[in-house]
């Protein structure tokens, strides 16, 4: 297949290359740093940013893509559903 893009630098605001699902956890952090949350189910988010900052995203919608550096997504506060962590 080809991948027009295949050499171009990528930065933050450049489409992800990687998804993957959360599963809110209140003990440990994603596999991975995300550089954006893509919320399925609306509600609230509890994330450890990767400055370390717990922070409480409130009523969210389902769809929102949220451009945040996220080192966990915390179940205890979070209650949107299909959060997807994109790199």
């Amino acid at each position: 297949m080809t991948d027009r893009f295949e050499n171009t630098n990528t930065g933050l605001d450049s489409p992800a290359a990687h998804a993957f699902a959360i599963v809110p956890d209140d003990a440990n952090d994603l596999f991975e740093v995300t550089r954006a949350l893509f919320i399925g189910i609306g509600g609230d988010v509890t994330a450890i940013t990767k400055s370390g900052s717990e922070v409480l995203f409130s009523g969210l919608a389902s769809g929102d893509i949220l451009p945040v550096r996220t080192l966990r997504v915390k179940a205890t506060g979070t209650s949107a559903r299909n959060i997807v962590g994109l790199v």
